[in-house]
Parts: C-alpha cells; sequence; structure tokens
C-alpha cells in the first residue's frame, strides 16, 4: 500500500477507534481527534477512547439474534474492538458484557501503540475537505463542528430529538384486531389501526399514568419546556420537554381525554368488526419500505423499557407484540442520512466528508463499531480508486445501511434486528421463530461472505 495514503479520523469512539484501526493495518497512515481530556462531553468522564456510557453490554452473541449476527459480520470484516471486548468480558449469561474501564483502557492502548495512528487530543473545530475525513464524534456533537456540519449537510439536516417512538414488528401484530385505513378514507390505507372501546381505554390510561418514568441525565434536559404536571415532588419524573415531540406519559397525566384529541383521536375511522368509530385509536405507521416494522405514532416516551412492554401492550393488537426499539428519551444529533448520505457513508454533496457511528442513524455500541467499519473500507476503495458496493441487504450490515439510505420522510436511528432483514421465501420459511431467524442468519452470512469474497475484496 502507498505509505502516502492518509485519512483524517474525528473522533476516537467506538466506530472512529474500529476505523482507524482497520485503516491502518492496510497500511494507511490515520490520523486521529479527539477532544478528551481537552474538553468531555456532558455524558462522558474518562479520557480513553470507546468510552462505553449507558451500559456494559455488547448484547447478546448466539448467531439467530440480531446483535450476535451483526457481531459475526464484523468478525469476518477484521473487527479489532470485538477481540478487546472478548478479553475483558464479564459474566452475563448469553450477552457479551465487558469491564468497561478495562475495554476503554485495552482499545486506548491498541490504538496508541498503532504506528500508522497519529492521536491529537484537542478539539476538532472544523473539516477539511481536501482529503478524506470521517466524522465519528457522536450522537452529542456541538459547538463549532456540529455547526461545521451543519454548513456542509443544511442546517434541517442536522436533527436533535428529545423522545422517539418504539418500533414493533408487523408479523407479531394480532390482525384480528388491527385494521388498515387511513383516516376519512385519504390515501391508500397507510396506517395500521387499533382500535379501543372505552372501558380498554381507562384502563390504558390508568396503567400509563401509573408507569414508572426512567431518570435523565442533566445533558437530557429540554428547552422551551412544557411543564409536567404529575412531577412536583418527582425527581425521576421532572423532565423538560418540547411541545413538538411530547412524551405520551405526559399527555396523559394532563387529563383522561387529552390524548383521545391528540395521537389517539378516532375521528374519520371506523373498526371494521363493530361498525362503530373506537373510542380512541392509536396508529401504527410502517417503518421501512418492507412494511416489516411499524411505529407507534405519537408514542415519545421516557417510561423504563419493561414497563413500556406491560403497558404498550394493552393496546388492541398488541398484545403479543415484538418490540425491536423501545422508545427513549435524550439528546442526539444525528444526520437526516436519506437525505445526505450515500450507502457509501459519504455526503452526497461533500464526497470527500464521510461519517460513521450514531451521527449518521447507525443506534447503539456494536452498531456504531460496525459502521466504523464499513466507512473505513469505504474509504480505502476511495483512496485505492477502486469502486466499492454496500453489503446486499439480506446482511445486517447491508439492511442498516438500506434503512439508513432509503427514502424515509420520518427518519430516525435504528439498531440492528431482524425485523429489517427481508423475509425467507414463503416455502422456505419456518414456523418457530427462533428456527426462522437462524435461518435468516445463515443466509445473511453466507451472502456476507460473497459480497467479501467478490469485487469488493479488499
Amino acid at each position: 500500500m502507498n505509505e502516502r495514503l492518509h485519512v483524517t479520523i474525528l473522533g476516537a469512539g467506538l466506530a472512529g477507534c474500529e476505523a482507524a484501526l482497520w485503516l491502518a493495518g492496510q497500511g494507511v497512515d490515520v490520523t486521529l481527534w479527539e477532544q478528551k481530556p481537552a474538553r468531555f462531553s456532558p455524558a462522558h468522564k474518562s479520557p480513553g477512547f470507546a468510552e462505553l456510557i449507558c451500559s456494559n453490554s455488547l448484547k447478546a452473541e448466539r448467531l439467530d439474534s440480531a446483535s450476535g449476527l451483526l457481531k459475526e459480520e464484523m468478525r469476518r470484516m477484521g473487527s479489532h474492538l470485538l477481540p478487546a471486548a472478548e478479553a475483558v468480558r464479564v459474566a452475563a449469561g448469553g450477552a457479551l458484557a465487558v469491564d468497561r474501564d478495562a475495554f476503554s483502557a485495552r482499545v486506548t492502548a491498541m490504538v496508541e501503540a498503532e504506528r500508522r495512528i497519529t492521536v491529537r487530543r484537542e478539539e476538532a473545530v472544523s473539516i477539511d475537505e481536501s482529503s478524506p475525513v470521517l466524522v465519528a464524534t457522536g450522537p452529542l456533537t456541538e459547538g463549532a463542528l456540529a455547526e461545521e456540519i451543519a454548513r456542509l449537510t443544511g442546517d434541517s439536516r442536522l436533527h436533535f430529538y428529545d423522545a422517539v417512538a418504539p418500533i414493533v414488528t408487523a408479523e407479531s401484530l394480532d390482525y384480528d384486531r388491527v385494521f388498515a385505513a387511513s383516516r376519512y378514507g385519504r390515501g391508500e390505507a397507510d396506517y395500521l389501526n387499533c382500535p379501543f372501546n372505552k372501558a380498554e381505554y381507562e384502563a390504558f390510561h390508568a396503567a400509563l399514568v401509573a408507569a414508572e418514568r426512567a431518570p435523565l441525565h442533566d445533558f437530557d434536559q429540554g428547552a422551551k419546556a412544557a411543564p409536567d404536571p404529575d412531577a412536583v415532588g418527582k425527581k425521576a419524573d421532572t423532565v423538560a420537554v418540547y411541545e413538538g415531540c411530547m412524551p405520551i406519559e405526559i399527555m396523559a397525566a394532563r387529563g383522561a381525554d387529552t390524548m383521545r384529541y391528540g395521537p389517539l383521536r378516532p375521528v374519520g375511522l371506523v373498526d371494521p368488526r363493530t361498525g362503530h368509530r373506537p373510542w380512541a385509536n392509536v396508529q401504527l405507521r410502517a417503518e421501512n419500505q418492507e412494511r416489516t416494522l411499524y411505529n407507534i405514532v405519537g408514542f415519545q416516551t421516557n417510561l423504563k423499557w419493561g414497563e413500556q412492554k406491560r403497558v404498550f401492550s394493552m393496546i388492541p393488537g398488541l398484545g403479543q407484540a415484538e418490540f425491536v426499539r423501545y422508545g427513549v428519551m435524550h439528546r442526539n444529533t444525528f444526520l437526516d442520512a436519506p437525505r445526505v448520505l450515500t450507502a457509501g457513508l459519504y455526503l452526497k454533496e461533500h464526497p470527500n466528508v464521510f461519517f460513521a457511528g450514531q451521527i449518521t442513524g447507525f443506534e447503539g455500541y456494536m452498531e456504531s463499531a460496525a459502521c466504523g467499519l464499513l466507512a473505513a473500507r469505504s474509504i480505502l476503495a476511495r483512496l485505492s480508486g477502486r469502486s466499492w458496493s454496500a453489503p446486499p441487504p439480506d446482511t445486517m450490515c447491508g439492511a442498516l445501511l438500506q434503512y439508513l439510505t432509503a427514502e424515509n420522510k420520518h427518519f430516525q436511528p435504528m439498531g440492528a434486528n431482524m425485523g429489517i432483514l427481508p423475509p425467507l421465501p414463503p416455502e422456505s420459511r419456518p414456523r418457530d421463530k427462533r428456527l426462522r431467524y437462524m435461518a435468516q442468519a445463515e443466509r445473511a452470512v453466507e451472502s456476507f461472505q460473497r459480497w467479501l469474497d467478490g469485487p469488493n475484496a479488499l
């Protein structure tokens, strides 16, 4: 490899470190910028690289799980962070969990020992487009660099949100209760509807108001707040939110009928089972083009995950729903990827500016690291004058990239889940979910290896 090949990487989180280590292993010189310890984000406390914030779990390892499949694809791409994690693992059943301090220390040592990586511990405030640069500064990117990204992408293309709604799989819905329709018959039945009768709604409302909420970090507090009338004296429940993304539990606390005049309004709908308008109605909106995933419209929430499962399963048709993402409430910075980002993880209008990690919309620790590997391979292809194509959509990495770049008016971050993989052909589709997931995973591994061995071989 030509010694003069060089890449600049901004951010030494999981995505940045994975990309830097892989590129250095391919003979590319890397300058890695990291603002710590000169400046810490509100969430970070350690000067080490690849710092894990919210949890020390890197999720399941078994192949018939989304996170296990993602790890297998990462191994085949030459991940450096997976071996580091396995070396400092702690007992966690079937999950890969790590001693987070030991993990960060190990990754930091790996990066600092790599002779082709030059570390600059200072804050990056601009992006030099004269050569490839990878922005992997994470979901709390702020200050001058956030302004620079906004300039490159357009102010409306850099998003901040305070609350996100849960997503469920289409196959787990009860279609004896759920019906397809748009209000007043407009459109092409774009929504699935979950109709409440009066007793069901009142029970749901009571459970929602009483449900336990998750505590917020200081940096997650919103601005221009809508006060929570039920939060007096409850430290964990004192939240400040934008009116435009009101958590459903706060809306419920404002009165028994508030939701019925908001996201649960039943107007313009007729329940085909009764022939009448429902007392209240929850709508589900397709989250992907294949309609294998549905977003619970208007259900931004800060409830604890166990409470979300318990309470939202009371929604008619969601009694056995499989949640592939629970609602969360925190500050996040991410690109409107479908509009500005290519499958090669570079900006459509600034092709030397690549992105990786959670700022792209990949949600999760391992997803961020995988995104760093994908971006690194795309960058190396660029430096080598070779074409590069994304992994096939029947692989986990390919499905995530497809989700990231497919047209989506309501784009929000997504983590690995089996629901984004294309379904198996009906004739070879096992009825048992575990067997079905294993068949999808085995298909994905074979497809991924063909991709690695084909024109994308590096």
